[in-house]
């Protein structure tokens, strides 16, 4: 049976690079809570490299919508082979005083419990099948914390700590569990800086250069497949050297 990879939030950004880096590698279900059209034009980029693919509407930060997608991918391909709790929201950086908490409250409503909701729906069938991989994206800020990117810092550093745990918790069932923490990447995330900024930024980045989308697809890539089965429980910094 081919496998399947579930990855949320993955009509365009790392979500997108990472779908496009496991098109060889199974059947690809695309998560997507309002960009249609641009989820289909990833699945038809899939079909075209031979890659079975099919696109699914859910907000993942609701728990029925969350299991209604992993459900989906059952039901279409028979399995789930591993899990990507990409989908994420990054608020335009403000001081902590100018957030209010219903910021925060949407910040960790999909960024923390849509990886809660994903995961909780699918490990009754990757403990059923004794095994599986789970790879949550965080981010540098997580790691280190980002001045005035308090509620986006705090909530990728949630994913680290949910990574870790679950690592511990799931390894005697067969199931991997990692994370991803890139520094700046070129996506829409990053289109409030301005060219004088990135290019700033640039210079502070040994390698002298943003990441690409395909650049982390391809780490994700790796930590949902076999090559990566001794590997749980770690955060993998994805930054040119920047932080």
């Amino acid at each position: 049976m081919d496998k399947t990879f579930i990855i949320t939030g993955s009509s365009r950004g790392i979500g997108k690079g990472a779908a496009l880096s496991l098109a060889e590698s199974g059947n690809i279900v695309l998560n997507y809570i309002k960009n249609k059209e641009m989820a289909e034009e990833t699945a038809e980029k899939i079909r075209e490299k031979g890659g079975k693919c099919e696109t699914f509407k859910a907000d993942v930060s609701i728990y029925e919508e969350a299991k209604a997608l992993v459900d989906f991918a059952i039901s279409t391909f028979g399995n789930v082979s591993a899990l990507v709790n990409n989908a994420g929201i990054a608020p335009a950086p403000v001081p902590f005083d100018m957030t209010d908490y219903a910021q925060w409250k949407r910040v960790f409503d999909v960024n923390v419990f849509g990886a809660f909701n994903c995961t909780k729906a699918v490990l009754p069938y990757m403990i059923s099948q004794k095994k599986g991989s789970i790879v949550n994206v965080s981010s540098v800020w997580g790691m280190t914390g980002g001045s005035c990117e308090a509620v986006y810092s705090s909530s990728k550093a949630a994913l680290i700590g949910f990574t870790k745990a679950m690592a511990k918790e799931l390894a005697p069932s067969g199931i991997r569990v990692n994370a991803v923490a890139p520094g700046i990447i070129e996506t829409e995330m990053n289109n409030h800086l301005s060219e004088d900024e990135i290019e700033a930024i640039k210079a502070e980045i040994p390698l002298g250069k943003m990441g690409t989308i395909e650049d982390i697809g391809k780490i994700i890539a790796f930590l949902c497949e076999d090559r990566s089965s001794y590997i749980t429980g770690e955060i993998i910094k994805a930054d040119g050297g920047w932080i």
